[in-house]
């Protein structure tokens, strides 16, 4: 059969595929890599970096928390923009700012200097994380879009499981700036090949208007609201920024509520309790597992006495089970309901969880290895079938909507995690830098914040489990 010029332009063939649907796959597979990468790897490195600027372990926080705060603020708005103006365009700038910024980044000659750095790069990673499906989904046909996303998956949970070990290495034989660059070589590398092969995107909401209002009532709440939380013991005025952030919050809804092109369609929340409970839930999950890696690079250096080499060797059990299981967890959530394999999953986070609550300087480390394998089990079982049963939520016609919510949800808990940990870290170590802290001050702090974490992934677990109940 002759293929039509409108199957053309949509790229939708039904054998091999093309060289713009080969080009879009790798750089879709590449980005998913290094956006996560980047952030495991640089985990083992903080230490390091604390060290030699001498900086603060309140402030050091911050290297990964602004990170993930200026991609939590801007995904949905570029996301929105994206969608109106040129995807292909957004993904491209996106990926070159962070080229850009991992390359300067690698320069960086003040704490201060790198935690800029950090925050334009999270910029290019909004940008990235808000265009990358869409521009995937796009370029090939339907009955190909749950294989490619699979792949696009898989990359994510690789680059977590390779970002320990990469990481390590590369921090413990050339110093944490080689990170920077090995990420600006590969980024500008797919820089060069997005620009040239990557296929015009189409507008999926011409004649649809920007939510300026909008977007600037959801960036400022989750900022101020982040920033007031993560900085309650060091800025006076922080409790109040974090009440305006509520306010601005509740702004927010009533506002997109009434609007005619919301930026976030916050009506689902209201007429669907088993949508609403598994958002939560995806949360509460990610924002009581994502700080595991960066307290645990902490003890496993400074007071288990191992290089980063080595200790990225050990965290690398978790997401190594994230991504072998993932997969598996997706497709048995097919056949057994996908509300009960999250609820398990979240169980087990909890219980790994709460073993870490005992973490001590005689702590065995057959055990942390125990417990990391627990918790990767767990998260598996928890994020595929939740993103299914996310998706069984919602007609046909709001996956593009349920989809991007679920990526904010997953954003604001990482930002929300580091956050919890900023802030019990400046409650009990103030302006002590991370090298100087005694082994009894990071220890109480691990304490603190595995106590909370535990407590966030129990309340998950009730709220996973009662939403079978709304069905």
């Amino acid at each position: 059969m002759k293929q039509t010029n409108e199957n053309k332009n949509n790229l939708e063939i039904n054998n091999s595929p093309t060289n713009h649907q080969l080009a879009t796959l790798f750089v879709v597979i590449i980005t998913s890599f290094i956006t996560t990468f980047t952030g495991s790897a640089l985990n083992l490195s903080i230490p390091t970096i604390g060290t030699e600027f001498h900086a603060s372990a309140s402030f050091i926080g911050w290297i990964i928390t602004g990170y993930m705060l200026a991609s939590a603020t801007l995904s949905v708005p570029f996301g929105r923009i994206s969608d109106l103006t040129n995807r292909k365009r957004i993904l491209v700038i996106g990926i070159l700012i962070f080229a850009l910024c991992s390359c300067a980044a690698a320069f960086a000659w003040s704490i201060k200097i790198l935690l800029l750095f950090r925050i334009v790069q999270g910029i290019g990673a909004a940008m990235i994380f808000s265009t990358n499906t869409a521009v995937l989904i796009s370029a090939f046909p339907s009955e190909k879009r749950g294989k490619v996303l699979g792949y696009s998956i898989a990359s994510t949970y690789i680059g977590l499981s390779a970002g320990p070990v990469i990481g390590g290495m590369l921090n413990h034989h050339f110093g944490w700036r080689s990170i920077f660059t090995v990420t600006f070589l590969i980024s500008i590398t797919v820089f060069i090949i997005a620009i040239k092969y990557l296929p015009k995107s189409i507008k999926d909401a011409s004649g649809q208007g920007i939510d300026f209002l909008g977007n600037i009532l959801y960036m400022t709440m989750i900022v101020t609201i982040m920033y007031g939380f993560s900085s309650f013991t060091s800025v006076w005025f922080a409790k109040y920024l974090i009440i305006s952030g509520v306010v601005l919050f509740i702004l927010f809804v009533m506002h997109e509520l009434k609007t005619k092109y919301p930026i976030i369609e916050v009506r689902l929340f209201a007429h669907n309790i088993s949508y609403t409970f598994s958002n939560i839930a995806a949360l509460l999950n990610y924002g009581a597992t994502f700080a595991l890696g960066y307290l645990l690079s902490i003890y496993l250096q400074l007071i288990m006495g191992f290089d980063s080499q080595i200790s990225g060797l050990i965290l690398i059990s978790q997401p190594l089970l994230m991504a072998v299981l993932s997969p598996y967890a997706g497709k048995l959530s097919d056949k057994i309901s996908p509300f009960k394999l999250a609820s398990f999953g979240m169980a087990l986070c909890a219980l790994g969880l709460f073993s870490f609550i005992f973490i001590s300087k005689d702590y065995p480390l057959w055990l942390i290895i125990v417990n990391l394998i627990v918790m990767g089990v767990g998260f598996a079982f928890f994020s595929s079938p939740n993103t299914n049963a996310v998706m069984a939520c919602v007609e046909k016609e709001n996956y593009g909507v349920a989809s991007s919510i679920l990526a904010t949800m997953r954003s604001i808990g990482h930002t929300s995690s580091m956050a919890v940990v900023t802030f019990i870290v400046a409650l009990k170590m103030d302006a002590i830098p991370l090298a100087k802290a005694t082994p009894e001050m990071l220890i109480s702090t691990m304490h603190i914040s595995f106590i909370v974490f535990t407590c966030v992934c129990t309340v998950g677990i009730f709220i996973s489990l009662k939403r079978k109940n709304t069905n």
